[in-house]
C-alpha cells in the first residue's frame, strides 16, 4: 500500500485543522481495501466558538451516514470533547443512553449522529484519529494463530480482543490505555474489527496507517498466496430468474439480483472447499448489516422452487432462535449473497446502490478468505457475536426503518419500448420514481444518451428484429437477475393515404412497428416474466381501436390488432399470474407525431385555436406523456393486482368511444 498524501494538495485544506481533517479522511476514504462505504471513521481535537462567543474544545468526529471517500466538512459532529471523555468514566452505560448523551453533548443540535466510537476517539490524547477496518489487518487477525502473528507483526501496536463496538470497545480501550500509554505505541490493533492510528499530525496518522497495512500485506506476500481461483462459463439467465423470484418471496418483496460472472468470482464459486470457507461468517462483523451472516450456496442448476432458499431461511430461523432475547423480533431470513456454484456471486437487495455494497463486500470477502487460507486457515467470530451486532439496536437504528412510503416498484424490474421520447420515456421516469430500475429500448441511438440515470437505462433496439430483441431482454436479465414489468409502447403513426391509396411499404411498416413488434417483445419477455414479482404487461394501444379515421387504416388495423393480442394473452397467461392490461391515450400533443404545423392544421379543421383543439374533450382537459406514463406505473402496481385483460382509456373523455 502506498502514501497517497501530497503536501501540495494538503495546502488546499490546510485553512484550520478540520480542513486537514477532511483531506486525509478522503485520503482513506479512497482506498476500498482501507474503508468501505462508509466503513471506518476519524476525527480531530480542536477549539471553536460556541453560541455565546466562548472558546471551547471540542471533537470533530466522523456523522452516521456521511463517507469518508466524499466526506465534507459538514459530515463532522462537534463534541464537547471534555464531557465526551468523561463518558468513558461510567462503569456502565448503555448504547441507547450512550447515543442519547452524544447528542446531548452536540454543539450543534441539527448536526448528524456522531460515530458510535466518539468516546473512544475523544479518550486518545493525539489530536488526528484515524479508524479503518483494513482487509490486509482484519484478514490477519482471522487467523488461527492470529495472537502470534499480530505480536510477530506489529511489535509497536497495542493489541485488544474483540469486543462489541460502542460503550463496551470505547471502555475497553479507555481502561488499556491507562495501562499503556498509546503515544508508546504506533497503532492500535482491534482483532476482527480493524486498526487505530494517532498523532497529533494529520500527515502522521495517515502515513502510519499506511505503514501498519503494508505490513500486513508484506507478511501475507511472504507467508501466503494473493492469487485467487478464476474460470469462465456461461450462465442459464432463466435460472437466474429463478433464483432471483425465490428469493424476493422469502424477503416478501421484490428483490434485485446482481450477478458477478467475473473470472474471479465464479472460480471462487467452483472451490470445492467453498460451501466451508464461505459459510463461517463475515470476515468483520460490520458487514453482517450488510450480507447477513452467511451466503446461501447454490447449485449449479437450481429447480424450480430453488430447494437451497427454503434451506437457508429455515437455517436463518434457527440461527434467531438459538440467539434471540425476548425483546428481539426476527429480521427478514432471506439471503443478501448468493454464491452459484459455476456461475459467480449474487448481491440480492431492493435496489441498485444496495446491490453494489453487497457486491463489493462479497468481492473483498472471497478475496481476504482465500489470502486467509493460504496462510494456514481463517476463522470468523461465533455465531452469538454476530448475531449480537446484527441486532445490534445502534445499527438498527443507523440502517433503520424508514417512515417514508414504499414505492410501488421498489426492486422490480422493467422494459419499456418505443423509451426515447413522449409517452416511452414519460413511463421510464414513473416506473423509475416508484422505485423499479427501467431499461428504455428504442431503435433511435439517443436513447442512450436520454435514459442512464435515476435508476434508468437506454438500449439502443430495433424491435423488429426478434435477435435484437432477444439480446436486449437478456442482457436486462443478466444485469439485474428478472424481470417484472413490460411496457409495449414502439408505434409508428402515418395518416393521410386512403385504402386505395395504400402503399405496401406504409402498410407493412406501421402493422411491423406497431403489432409484430409488440409480439416479438412479449414473446421474448414471457419466460421471464413467469419468475417475475407480481408480473405485468402493459400495451399502449389508442381510441383509434374503437373510434378509427378516414386516411389511418393502417395505424387502426395495428391498434385493433395488438388490443386482441393482449386478450388473447390476458387469457393465456392468467394461470402463471401474469396481468395484460391496456391504456388508449389520445389527443397526447407533447410526443414527436405532432409538431406545431401538424396541431395547427388539424385545430384549423375545426375553425378553433390550437389550445381549444388540445382540449377538445368531454371534459376539456389537457393530456400528457407525464399523465399516461402515471397511469401505466399505477396499472403495474398492486392498485391493479386483481385486473387483468382491462382496456382503459385516457382521452379526456371522448363522444365517439364513449
Amino acid at each position: 500500500m502506498k502514501s497517497l498524501w501530497s503536501d501540495e494538495a494538503a495546502a488546499a485544506f490546510n485553512d484550520d485543522e478540520l480542513g486537514m481533517r477532511v483531506y486525509s479522511s478522503k485520503l482513506l476514504g479512497f482506498d476500498e481495501n482501507l474503508v468501505m462505504h462508509g466503513g471506518g471513521n476519524t476525527s480531530v481535537k480542536a477549539t471553536t466558538e460556541d453560541f455565546f462567543g466562548r472558546t471551547v474544545e471540542v471533537l470533530y468526529v466522523k456523522g452516521s451516514g456521511w463517507d469518508l471517500k466524499t466526506i465534507e466538512k459538514a459530515g463532522f459532529s462537534a463534541l464537547k470533547l471534555q464531557d465526551t471523555q468523561m463518558l468513558a468514566e461510567c462503569a456502565t452505560l448503555s448504547d441507547p443512553d450512550m447515543t442519547q448523551q452524544l447528542r446531548a453533548l452536540l454543539l450543534d443540535p441539527s448536526a448528524p449522529s456522531p460515530s458510535v466510537e466518539a468516546i473512544l476517539h475523544a479518550t486518545l490524547p493525539s489530536k488526528f484519529i484515524d479508524h479503518t477496518h483494513t482487509d490486509a489487518i482484519v484478514t490477519l487477525s482471522n487467523n488461527p494463530q492470529a495472537a502470534r502473528i499480530l505480536k510477530e507483526v506489529f511489535p509497536d501496536c497495542l493489541i485488544l480482543p474483540y469486543v462489541m463496538p460502542g460503550f463496551i470497545l470505547s471502555k475497553q480501550v479507555s481502561d488499556a490505555i491507562k495501562r499503556d500509554d498509546p503515544k508508546d505505541y504506533k497503532g492500535i490493533i482491534l482483532m476482527h474489527h480493524g486498526v487505530f492510528t494517532y498523532s497529533d499530525e494529520a500527515k502522521v496518522a495517515y502515513e502510519s496507517m499506511i505503514e501498519l497495512v503494508s505490513r500486513a500485506e508484506a507478511y501475507i506476500t511472504e507467508y501466503g498466496s494473493t492469487l485467487a481461483a478464476t474460470a469462465e462459463h456461461d450462465v442459464d439467465l432463466l435460472d437466474l430468474a429463478r433464483i432471483r423470484n425465490a428469493v424476493s418471496l422469502a424477503r416478501g418483496e421484490a428483490q434485485l439480483g446482481v450477478l458477478d460472472r467475473s473470472p474471479d468470482a465464479q472460480g471462487y464459486s467452483m472451490l470445492e472447499t467453498v460451501a466451508d470457507i464461505s459459510s463461517r461468517g463475515p470476515i468483520t462483523p460490520d458487514h453482517v448489516i450488510r450480507t447477513k451472516r452467511i451466503p446461501v450456496i447454490i447449485d449449479t442448476r437450481p429447480a424450480k422452487g430453488v430447494p437451497e432458499i427454503d434451506r437457508y431461511v429455515t437455517g436463518y430461523k434457527q440461527y434467531f432462535e438459538e440467539n434471540q432475547t425476548a425483546q428481539l423480533q426476527m429480521l427478514d431470513p432471506a439471503p443478501r449473497v448468493g454464491i452459484w456454484r459455476s456461475a459467480g456471486s449474487i448481491a440480492f437487495g431492493s435496489s441498485l446502490r444496495e446491490c453494489s455494497i453487497i457486491s463489493d463486500i462479497a468481492r473483498h470477502t472471497r478475496h481476504a478468505v482465500q489470502i486467509g487460507e493460504s496462510i494456514g486457515g481463517w476463522q470468523a467470530l461465533p455465531a452469538e457475536d454476530i448475531f449480537a451486532l446484527e441486532y445490534w439496536v445502534l445499527e438498527q437504528a443507523k440502517l433503520g426503518k424508514s417512515t417514508a412510503r414504499k414505492k410501488q416498484h421498489q426492486g422490480k424490474v422493467a422494459i419499456v419500448s418505443g423509451a426515447c421520447s413522449g409517452i416511452g420515456n414519460a413511463t421510464c421516469e414513473a416506473l423509475a420514481a416508484e422505485g423499479a430500475v427501467v431499461v428504455g429500448l428504442d431503435i433511435n441511438p439517443e436513447v442512450v444518451s436520454q435514459l442512464g440515470c435515476d435508476g434508468t437505462l437506454g438500449l439502443e433496439c430495433d424491435l423488429t428484429n426478434s435477435k435484437a430483441i432477444a439480446v436486449a431482454v437478456d442482457h436486462v436479465i443478466s444485469l439485474y437477475g428478472g424481470l417484472d414489468i413490460v411496457v409495449c409502447n414502439a408505434g409508428i403513426f402515418k395518416a393521410g393515404e386512403r385504402i386505395e391509396e395504400h402503399t405496401e411499404l406504409t402498410w407493412n411498416q406501421i402493422l411491423d412497428i406497431n403489432l409484430t413488434a409488440t409480439q416479438r417483445l412479449m414473446t421474448a419477455t414471457i419466460p421471464y416474466l413467469k419468475w417475475g414479482i407480481a408480473p405485468s404487461i402493459l400495451i399502449v394501444g389508442s381510441r383509434n381501436y374503437v373510434a378509427p379515421g378516414p386516411g389511418a387504416a393502417a395505424y387502426s388495423v395495428s391498434k385493433a390488432g395488438i388490443t386482441q393480442l393482449a386478450r388473447v394473452a390476458a387469457l393465456e397467461l392468467a394461470a402463471d399470474g401474469i396481468r395484460v392490461n391496456i391504456v388508449h391515450p389520445d389527443a397526447v400533443f407533447d410526443t414527436a407525431l405532432w409538431t406545431e404545423e401538424t396541431l395547427a392544421r388539424s385545430a384549423a379543421r375545426y375553425d378553433i385555436s390550437v389550445e381549444e383543439y388540445k382540449t377538445k374533450n368531454l371534459l376539456g382537459k389537457t393530456i400528457t406523456a407525464a399523465n399516461v406514463g402515471r397511469l401505466l406505473s399505477t396499472m403495474a402496481s398492486d392498485v391493479f393486482t386483481a385486473t387483468t385483460g382491462a382496456q382503459i382509456p385516457i382521452d379526456g373523455g371522448n363522444d365517439r368511444v364513449i
